[in-house]
């Protein structure tokens, strides 16, 4: 049963609609494909089954922008790719700051002028970059970040979907880091663990 009568643009027409068959479909044609892919890049089992995860996590809620997309899988194999990558830089500043903390008296020189300035810096930037927020997005990702709700806690008390909330909190971030970008202020491991959802 290896017939799969549609094309991947026909199945991400179908997902797009919500149709949890083409989905499964999808996802059964290509896990083989990617899983080999992650796993090469990490050289983690574990990690790369994550990452095929959140791969297909982010195509579901991405759903309504699939009929846009011209080569589904450049498009699938793009996002394993950034994934994989971006586990492995989370990796690589994982390990180096766990070096430094180890460093000499728990790591006193972690926290110079330099960085608490930059620190400061990017966190005014955030601020900035949350006040032009859209009312109800700005209203959601404060509910998020500064009172520590979690989306089912914020679906619910502005009666809203949880996959709305998502949806919003993702544009948010991608505003934000968008924000922090033009400014300059480039600082992205540590953008990946203050924006991660």
């Amino acid at each position: 049963m290896h017939a799969h009568t549609y094309s991947d643009k026909e199945l991400f027409r179908l997902i797009s609609e919500g149709d949890e068959n083409a989905f499964r479909q999808l996802f059964h044609i290509y896990v083989p494909q990617l899983q080999p892919l992650a796993r090469h890049i990490t050289k983690t089992d574990a990690v790369a089954e994550d990452i095929i995860q959140e791969t297909f996590l982010k195509l579901w809620i991405s759903r309504d922008k699939l009929p846009e997309i011209e080569n589904p899988r450049s498009w699938l194999l793009k996002i394993v790719f950034h994934q994989s990558f971006s586990y492995l830089r989370r990796q690589a500043v994982h390990d180096k700051a766990m070096g430094i903390l180890g460093a000499g008296e728990a790591g006193q020189d972690l926290f110079t002028p330099e960085i608490n300035l930059a620190y400061t810096t990017m966190v005014k930037l955030i601020g900035d970059a949350v006040q032009q927020l859209p009312p109800q997005a700005k209203r959601i990702y404060q509910m998020s970040r500064e009172k520590g709700m979690k989306i089912p806690e914020i679906a619910s008390a502005l009666a809203l979907s949880p996959s709305t909330v998502k949806n919003s909190l993702v544009r948010s971030l991608q505003t934000i880091r968008n924000y922090l970008q033009q400014a300059g202020h480039l600082l992205p491991f540590l953008l990946l663990w203050l924006l991660e959802l």
